[in-house]
């Protein structure tokens, strides 16, 4: 589900936030937070400074391990495109065309409790 009013509004939780691991999952790569996590169930792309990469392929799962520790400083949604987030020179952006798809989900995002643990009760799907 998103936000009916600002479908966009839900990746506010991650900004100021910082990366604490980059989980490879069978066929999808998720972004940890301590607590919220970003899945990308289409396959990623981005910068890491001037370094373009596409999961998966050359050197971008190594890459992707970079943005360990990085803090979040900007989120974009582009609808129907990509949504993507920010820690300075650096981003992380997962596709939303349809070409991209595999199944009719192309990212999800697992929101936290009042205690900031992981709460898979707040879902937010792209």
């Amino acid at each position: 589900m998103t936000t009916a009013d600002d479908p966009a509004a839900p990746l506010q939780l991650l900004v100021g936030r910082e990366i604490s691991a980059v989980c490879f999952v069978r066929d999808y790569v998720e972004l940890h937070f301590d607590g919220p996590v970003l899945r990308a169930l289409t396959n990623p792309f981005g910068l890491y400074g001037c370094r373009g990469w596409r999961f998966p392929e050359g050197q971008s799962p190594v890459v992707m391990l970079s943005y360990i520790c990085a803090v979040i400083d900007h989120c974009e949604l582009v609808p129907d495109r990509y949504l993507a987030v920010d820690s300075g020179e650096h981003r992380f952006a997962i596709p939303l065309d349809e070409d991209s798809r595999t199944g009719p989900e192309a990212a999800h995002l697992v929101g936290i409790d009042e205690s900031g643990w992981t709460d898979q009760r707040q879902l937010w799907i792209w």
